[in-house]
């Protein structure tokens, strides 16, 4: 939005002399505007008559056939002190002479309190523009200290509306994010925003989160503490991209059924990407871009809800990076092409029903977009970071009662982050209870060999991509942090690396990270943290990160976003020692989580011999869809799942392929392991699909059948009818693959509870009178 400056020699040269006082030109220009009433130049009525006739047509040069649909509120403000302030250096510069625009400036430099209390007097912040805050706030700053301090109220008050203004407005947000920003903050945002709106949820957590632990952190952490350099495209942009791009037509999407959204959801995609932003935001972005070079980028979503207190949105929407590597054109191209996805997975199912499921539909939720520079080293040809991951201050899921719950958690990962916080394929984060971060989940070498990272996500500067490679393709012995990261299998043993390992097969390596949980304060850095995290956000948070490791062993930090940890209604169960066997339907000793689930009426079983001998893929995927379908129809039932391998993995060969909005209706998943399954040690804790699951207060739990202390009885999920044809008489073709068990009416006058122990490390489910 720009307004021409009018013909006219002095005006030009008080716009110009304007500029050199950025603190008190908006009250310079408040008294150039009183002379001009005070001379007769034009009365107040009829200037602000004139600003509101040139703000209209402004708006029709614009495009805007209906500008005051099209346009919020606020906007309209902004473009009406634009203009207001064009038109004042007209009106000025042709009906009074310079000498007294330069006696106004005198006056207003020699008396700098005087006129912060007239302006203070007339202000009202909740009303004025941006700019207007931003001017008066830096002007209280530059003041004497005993002046600054009467003008102390009037800062807090104007810092809380920009916050509110520029970064969210979300009252629990706000109460701590008060009492950290500086005036100073506020304003370097404000410089990296670009266009209209709200820098949303993610931005403002990784901001918060970050001034925090740079005010009360200690010397060692604040010195190893840093943010990615970021810019933010306002949320009010997306708009403007829809309404530019004749895309408001799926702005209605959230209203339409379940099935109305998946069917819609590609062509909306392939809409979004075709589209184009306007002369005024590309040209900002192109400038972004030539900024930052050849550095990789990613573009991640940053909502008005995103991150926000009870509602983590983990997942929901995209993330895509930009390897950045071609042509200034071409860089723009792709991100363009990824800002288009992202605003696209507005719209998906996840995150449309898992708005609907916490009754925020209603919520005008725009996205804004975080763009961050990737962080990382190059490696050959290759871009990635020494580690990175997920962190929680409460540790919800313990494999032994030894670990402390309130010491917190991690979850980590060699390369770019996105395997940490996915449910990716045959493949393993580092788990690390913070009170004790050499006690690892896995207790042979057989097992720590097995349950480690074998694939690496980066970054390929040569094909510029974001890649998927094993590691022993990109992990050598010349590899700078190796010792910190990886140890040598040496067949019974792992053995720690202490000089470089030339000659090493790289099969050989074994991502361990226990060099850098021994030999560096990481593990004492990140609880140290997560702890003073949980302080001050007064509740549990979690928080994404990647670590450098320099060749001295010193530590880089890089705090990538902070919200609010998810938290479900769990309450400590005490398993009763009377338990006859005969009622016992299955048990588990491994990674309990703590709770329960009580009358349980319905059962959806997938037998796993059944699931793994579904010839291709599709119809795995296909499974997964009337499993959704079956969440729909059993809404107001309590029902469990039971399957194998993975509930929620991308891959369908290990797993189960559902997504949130295929189980969100269901009280827990139960996860099958066993030889003929496939084994995992940790139920997705951590993953944005954990997350979802704690929300919804979904209780995933592992159940090894082959493991000796556990109890699966075959007979009711082998045996029972098969309710799925009754129910669901649509469904038939899945009866095979998909059981429906009937508790009540295979054990009449009985339902099914579950209790979870973390502290006796057992789960039960078993058989219960409801009379």
């Amino acid at each position: 939005m720009t307004f021409p400056i009018p013909h006219s020699d002095q005006a030009t040269r008080i716009y110009l002399a304007l500029a050199q006082y950025p603190i008190l030109k908006t009250h310079i220009r408040e008294c150039m505007r009183q002379a001009m009433f005070d001379a007769g130049v034009i009365t107040p009525k009829q200037f602000e008559a004139e600003v509101r006739k040139q703000a209209r047509q402004s708006q029709k040069r614009e495009g805007l056939e209906d500008p005051f649909g099209e346009e919020t509120a606020e906007m309209w403000e902004v473009r009406l002190s634009r203009v207001r302030d064009t038109l004042t250096d007209f009106y000025f510069g042709y009906n009074l002479p310079f000498e007294r625009f330069e006696k106004i400036v005198k006056e207003a430099l020699s008396d700098t309190q005087t006129s912060l209390q007239d302006v203070s007097v007339s202000l009202n912040p909740e009303l004025a523009p941006i700019d207007m805050l931003f001017d008066h706030a830096q002007a209280i700053t530059k003041l004497p200290p005993n002046q600054a301090k009467e003008q102390t109220p009037r800062l807090q008050e104007i810092i809380v509306v920009l916050i509110r203004k520029i970064i969210s407005d979300h009252l629990a947000y706000i109460n701590i994010a008060k009492e950290w920003f500086q005036i100073q903050d506020l304003i370097d945002i404000q410089h990296r925003k670009i266009g209209y709106g709200k820098i949303g949820g993610k931005a403002a957590g990784m901001l918060l989160a970050y001034r925090i632990m740079r005010t009360v952190g200690d010397e060692e952490i604040t010195g190893s503490l840093n943010i990615p350099r970021s810019y933010y495209l306002g949320a009010g942009v997306m708009y403007t991209f829809m309404s530019y791009n004749n895309l408001m037509h799926w702005h209605n999407q959230k209203y339409k059924t379940a099935d109305e959204i998946r069917i819609d959801y590609p062509q909306i995609v392939q809409e979004y990407e075709q589209g184009e932003f306007p002369p005024d935001i590309e040209k900002r972005l192109r400038k972004m871009l030539a900024n930052l070079g050849k550095e990789p980028i990613i573009v991640r979503s940053s909502s008005l809800l995103e991150d926000n207190f009870g509602t983590s949105f983990a997942g929901k929407y995209e993330s895509v990076f930009c390897p950045n590597q071609g042509s200034l054109e071409e860089n723009y191209r792709d991100l363009t092409q990824a800002i288009a996805q992202v605003y696209a997975s507005s719209v998906n199912p996840d995150a449309l029903l898992y708005r609907r499921k916490q009754g925020l539909l209603d919520y005008d939720e725009r996205l804004a977009i975080l763009i961050q520079v990737v962080q990382g080293e190059r490696f050959q040809n290759y871009y990635l970071p020494h580690a990175s991951g997920v962190g929680f201050s409460r540790n919800i899921f313990r494999w032994t009662p030894k670990i402390e719950r309130e010491a917190g958690f991690l979850r980590m990962v060699w390369g770019l982050g996105t395997r940490a916080v996915e449910r990716v394929g045959d493949d393993y984060p580092r788990l690390v209870g913070l009170s004790h971060p050499f006690l690892r989940p896995e207790k042979t070498v057989k097992e720590i060999r097995h349950y480690t990272q074998h694939q690496v996500d980066l970054i390929n500067l040569e094909s510029n991509r974001k890649e998927t490679l094993p590691v022993k393709k990109v992990l050598t012995a010349r590899y700078p942090p190796l010792r910190y990261l990886a140890e040598v299998d040496e067949g019974d043993y792992l053995s720690a690396i202490r000089s470089l390992p030339l000659g090493k097969d790289p099969e050989d390596f074994v991502l361990t990270f226990d060099g850098l949980l021994q030999k560096t304060a990481f593990s004492k850095h990140m609880r140290t943290m997560l702890t003073t995290l949980e302080k001050h956000y007064r509740g549990p948070v979690d928080m994404e990160f990647t670590i450098h490791i320099s060749p001295q062993g010193e530590l880089t930090i890089t705090l990538l976003q902070c919200r609010p940890q998810s938290h479900s209604e769990m309450v400590e169960v005490e398993i009763p020692d009377d338990l006859e066997k005969k009622d016992i339907i299955f048990s588990s000793h491994r990674m309990i989580p703590r709770g329960k689930v009580e009358n349980i009426r319905y059962v959806l079983f997938v037998p796993p011999e059944k699931y793994y001998a579904l010839p291709t893929k599709g119809e795995r995927f296909s499974l997964g869809r009337a499993i959704g379908r079956a969440n729909a129809q059993l809404a107001n039932e309590t029902f469990i799942c039971v399957g194998p391998g993975r509930w929620g993995t991308n891959n369908p060969d290990l797993g189960i392929h559902v997504s949130y909005s295929d189980i969100y209706h269901t009280k827990a998943l139960i996860e099958l392991s066993g030889q003929k399954i496939g084994r995992e040690p940790d139920p997705s804790f951590g993953t944005h699909f954990f997350q979802d699951l704690v929300e919804a207060n979904i209780y995933p739990l592992a159940v090894d059948i082959d493991d000796e202390q556990t109890i699966f009885k075959k007979d009711f999920f082998y045996q029972s009818e098969n309710m799925l044809g009754e129910i669901m008489p649509e469904e038939t073709q899945y009866q095979d693959v998909l059981y429906l068990i009937d508790v009540r009416k295979q054990h009449p006058g009985h339902l099914l509870s579950l209790m979870m122990s973390d502290s006796q490390n057992k789960a039960v489910a078993y058989l219960k009178s409801n009379f």
